[in-house]
């Protein structure tokens, strides 16, 4: 059976998911530490490849190279744009992901890659731009699952940035450009690099703060990775189980 890779940007996002690897084993490639192990019957690949885009592309490459898994989960925190609906500790499954900041700057203000007339990944004669969507039968899945066990998850656009906003008119800004419900700063080159190689992807995150005047005390990261990490456990252990065409609580959708 192909693994399911997961890929995070620190170690703090993958500690709930080390502990529940069974016989695994660390290994080190193209640069970048690893763990191959099992959750129940379902092979499992856990790498925390760094923060920013170039970290979590190139991990998320090594990882497919290497592993040839059948679909890579990207998990970990981030912010919530006020206006989402979201607050701290709340879950987001991404349908789209968006290159945020990627552009140019000309005398009328900020413009996308389109209008520079650069795509950023095209694949079966479609091209992308700034946006790039995630694979709907996982997201689905996500969605049918937080149904079945009353866990409360918002589907919508991701937002990734090279610049964090530290501020709320930025913050109010990036929202209202990409209709994004919540900013990181990896999603997006996970992505991508799945996009180009055939390989299904699917986004969650927990909410570590409210994206406004930057204040870490308000922040809870431990809260957010934790709530990420225990429903990415839920959903390899549910991953191959037939859907129940039944589910018994309505979950709210923003896309």
């Amino acid at each position: 059976m192909k693994p399911i890779v997961v890929i995070t940007a620190v170690p703090q996002e993958i500690e709930l998911l080390e502990k529940a690897l069974e016989h695994s084993c660390r290994i080190t490639a193209g640069g970048y530490s690893y763990l191959e192990g099992s959750i129940g019957d379902t092979p499992i690949v856990l790498c925390a490849g760094g923060v920013g885009k170039i970290n979590a592309a190139a991990a998320t490459a090594v990882m497919i190279e290497r592993c040839k898994p059948r679909l890579v989960i990207n998990t970990g925190s981030a912010g919530a744009y006020l206006g989402s609906g979201l607050a701290v500790g709340d879950l987001v499954v991404a349908d789209e992901e968006v290159l945020a900041d990627d552009g140019v700057i000309v005398r009328d203000g900020w413009r996308d890659l389109r209008y520079m007339n650069l795509h950023s990944v095209k694949q079966g004669g479609v091209s992308c731009y700034n946006i790039l969507p995630l694979s709907r039968s996982a997201s689905d899945k996500a969605m049918h699952l937080a149904g079945l066990y009353g866990i409360f998850l918002i589907r919508g656009r991701s937002a990734t940035v090279s610049t964090c906003s530290g501020t709320r008119r930025y913050a109010d800004e990036l929202m209202q450009r990409w209709h994004a419900l919540i900013e990181n700063m990896e999603g997006a080159a996970v992505a991508q690099v799945c996009l180009r190689s055939g390989i299904d992807c699917l986004e969650i995150r927990g909410i570590s703060n409210m994206v406004e005047e930057r204040d870490l005390k308000s922040w809870d990261m431990s809260r957010a990775v934790e709530a990420a990490q225990r429903f990415v456990l839920k959903y390899i252990e549910d991953v191959d189980k037939p859907d129940n065409s039944s589910i018994p609580k309505a979950i709210p959708e923003m896309t």
